[in-house]
């Protein structure tokens, strides 16, 4: 009677102490959910209150393969960094492989006990065991909790076990809701990030996206010669914004409220040119039943930007010299002088210095356009500005064509990465081509790669003279690979076999051959005429 009275005595005393460590760690866990607070001192309570020494938990390793003692409680610093283990290795890596409970009697007697982080000599002497359970997370296992513990001692092993699945199935709860924390997190500072981008877009100066070094030097020479009225010339590759840089020069100077013409001197057909520029007077040619105030009229008292200039003809070159030396332009088939105020802003992605050298572009012109030089950086040179501008490009898609397409935060770095040798403009095309193209949601980097492949990043920018042996049908399917980006071509970019292959191919119509060779139609017809002279 005094024996069995003596093991209830035992079993009520070691049910008070689970009950009280329990009532501990549900105590450490509502200070705090993560695991890093409250994992040590968890496995603390089940060394004094239990008797079960040395615990650790197991974790993946963040920073490489396998899994690693990620809390403990009993070892040194030494010993777990030393508790290391590939899936399977041992009883701990294979309680993670196979997700069973491993109970090791003796560990002197088990050969598969590693015995890695502990060395037998720092254990009690007699038979020790070993008490390894999986953590499990949706129905994964993610690591283990293990511990040693004294073979023969009055408490139940199964007590034990008990207590250690509780303590499982606590950690395991901590891990599902910190992982859905960081995840919540992630996404709140995902999209915490993306309205500081667009509060930083729609505070742009002059709807200029972006705060790279390279883009706010060339803000700054616009703002510097605001104010003046001398020419500025704005220089660099095709796509980075010449249009939008010249706007910002007008809204920046005393003009702002003023006219503010653009002009693509590449889109105007030869017969065209004059009249477009200097206006016409009534009967000045067949169709002309009344006047009309040329480009530079209308931009009198603001500004007039001349995109292309380089594509400009001889003899339109000399007549602008005019109109820019003396303020004045007389119209087509009129005699008198109209005085013009209008400050003049011209691009080209060309060298111009070069085609002057070359005899293609008068020198003094030159001199005259070039007072104010400003070089736009190329989105090369700007790829901390490259998410803002996703984050536009991608706003303006989704309200055009009143879609809901986004972007993961490790799609857009994905996006910084990529090479855009056509520059904004083929950013901009990619976006809306990604907008119209991809089903609503969020896309990963996985979701933009077939994109990708391809002409979409990779565009040839042709540069030097290709040689004759491209056939007309070649470079067709080169442009056609550009998708929507047109590079820059220089004027000697075609041979005359290139250029009467396209023309024989398109029936004689130069609009058909222009376009098969990735060119305008004024394009086709200079390069036509010049190499005609020289041959």
């Amino acid at each position: 009677m005094d024996g069995r009275a003596s093991r209830a005595g035992s079993a009520a005393h070691w049910r008070t102490q689970e009950m009280f460590l329990i009532q501990e760690v549900m105590n450490l866990i509502g200070k705090g959910l993560r695991l890093d607070q409250v994992a040590r001192e968890m496995l603390h309570l089940l060394s004094e209150i239990v008797g079960l020494n040395r615990g650790r938990i197991v974790l993946r390793d963040p920073s490489g393969e396998g899994f690693r003692i990620a809390y403990s409680y009993g070892l040194t610093l030494e010993e777990a960094a030393r508790g290391r283990y590939a899936l399977g290795e041992g009883i701990t890596g294979r309680v993670i492989k196979d997700g069973h409970l491993i109970i090791v009697q003796d560990i002197d007697k088990d050969p598969t006990f590693l015995g890695r982080a502990v060395t037998r000599a720092q254990l009690p002497r007699g038979a020790v065991s070993f008490l390894a359970l999986p953590i499990r997370v949706d129905h994964r296992t993610v690591g283990a909790i293990a511990c040693h513990r004294i073979r023969h001692r009055e408490r139940a092993l199964s007590d034990d076990l008990t207590i250690l699945r509780i303590i499982a199935t606590m950690v395991s709860q901590l891990l599902t809701l910190n992982e859905r924390v960081e995840r919540k997190t992630r996404a709140l500072e995902e999209h915490n990030d993306m309205l500081a981008r667009e509060l930083r877009i729609r505070r742009a100066r002059y709807g200029i996206i972006g705060t790279s070094p390279a883009l706010l030097r060339a803000l700054v020479q616009v703002e510097k010669v605001a104010n003046a009225t001398a020419s500025v010339l704005l220089l660099g590759e095709s796509g980075t914004g010449k249009e939008l840089f010249a706007r910002a020069l007008h809204l920046a100077s005393p003009r702002r409220d003023r006219p503010f013409i653009k002009v693509n001197c590449a889109a105007i057909p030869d017969t065209l040119f004059e009249s477009e520029l200097f206006g016409h007077e009534r009967g000045a040619f067949t169709g002309a039943v009344e006047a009309r105030a040329g480009w530079f009229e209308q931009a009198s008292g603001g500004t007039i930007f001349l995109d292309e200039i380089g594509e400009l003809p001889a003899v339109l070159q000399t007549k602008l010299l005019r109109t820019l030396q003396e303020g004045t332009v007389v119209r087509l088939g009129g005699k008198r002088e109209i005085r013009v105020d209008m400050r003049l802003v011209a691009a080209t992605n060309r060298d111009l210095a070069n085609e002057v050298a070359h005899g293609r572009f008068r020198e003094d012109l030159f001199y005259r356009l070039n007072v104010v030089p400003i070089t736009l950086p190329p989105l090369s040179e700007r790829r901390s500005d490259i998410p803002d501008l996703v984050l536009h490009f991608l706003t303006q898609a989704n309200q055009n064509n009143q879609r809901n397409v986004n972007l993961t935060q490790s799609a857009v770095a994905h996006l910084a990465r990529q090479s855009w040798p056509g520059n904004i403009r083929q950013l901009a095309n990619f976006i809306e081509r990604l907008v119209l193209l991809a089903s609503e949601g969020l896309l990963d980097i996985e979701d933009l790669r077939p994109m990708l492949e391809g002409a979409v990043v990779t565009v040839p920018v042709l540069r030097a003279p290709r040689p004759s042996s491209l056939l007309a049908h070649e470079r067709e399917a080169a442009f056609r690979a550009m998708g929507t980006v047109r590079p820059y071509l220089p004027a000697d970019s075609h041979d005359h076999e290139a250029l009467r292959m396209a023309l024989t191919q398109a029936g004689g119509n130069k609009t058909r051959a222009a376009q098969r060779l990735g060119l305008t139609e004024r394009q086709f017809s200079y390069r036509w005429r010049k190499l005609q002279a020289t041959s």
